[in-house]
């Protein structure tokens, strides 16, 4: 299961197959974890100093395909951006990746595809789970690592660091201590479970995200203006 997949798994209700996180945040954020998947596999990076691309920019360091068609696609997509800020990498990348993961899962049985129409006339679809076994141990893995303290695998650690940029990790971990929570979340964002690059590509992420919200507000209110 790719992070991505995980993490779209947390975002959507099981009962109602409906989002429970603002799309634009979920889908740049699902872009971004396609970027860290493939960093941390070692295809792109981040560049560092006195590289032929700028600092900071984005180095695709092997372009072979990785052998799933989600992040080969992906890894495409990049190696077209390469000396382009993360950043500014992710709009193009979000397009069509929540459909087409979201298909993948219930093509794996994880989720149920159910065709509808709002008021009789749009149509709409939901995405209900079929099997919520995997779902419930990430769910659980974030518990352990969240609430009890436990310390987390670089890929659980990304996972908390996507849920940050969407505004998340209380929605998918409910405690008494909310606070607490998202204090906790922070400090394994910003701790040292990845290398440099990897957690620079997370930064990215999450100022790509926040810069997407701030847009879509701006956007919004010129237009009911």
């Amino acid at each position: 299961m790719l992070i991505a997949e995980d993490l779209l798994l947390l975002s959507y209700d099981d009962e109602s197959g409906k989002a429970t996180f603002d799309g634009t945040r979920l889908e740049y954020s699902l872009a971004g974890a396609l970027l860290l998947e493939l960093s941390m596999l070692g295809k792109v990076d981040v560049a560092g100093e006195g590289e032929a691309v700028k600092r900071d920019r984005l180095v695709v360091r092997d372009a072979s395909p990785v052998g799933d068609d989600v992040l080969d696609h992906a890894l495409t997509e990049l190696s077209d951006d390469e000396g382009k800020k993360p950043k500014n990498v992710l709009g193009q990348l979000r397009k069509g990746t929540r459909d087409r993961l979201l298909r993948r899962l219930a093509d794996r049985g994880l989720l149920r595809e159910e065709e509808g129409r709002v008021l009789g006339i749009f149509p709409t679809t939901r995405w209900p789970a079929a099997d919520a076994t995997h779902e419930a141990g990430v769910r659980q893995r974030l518990h352990d690592v969240l609430v009890t303290g436990l310390e987390p695998d670089p890929r659980t650690a990304a996972l908390v660091s996507l849920l940050l940029a969407v505004d998340g990790v209380n929605k998918v971990v409910p405690s008494d201590d909310r606070r607490a929570v998202k204090r906790r979340a922070k400090e394994i964002s910003e701790g040292a479970w990845a290398a440099d690059a990897v957690k620079r590509a997370v930064q990215e992420v999450q100022a790509a995200v926040t810069a997407a919200i701030v847009g879509a507000s701006t956007a919004a209110a010129a237009g009911g203006s």
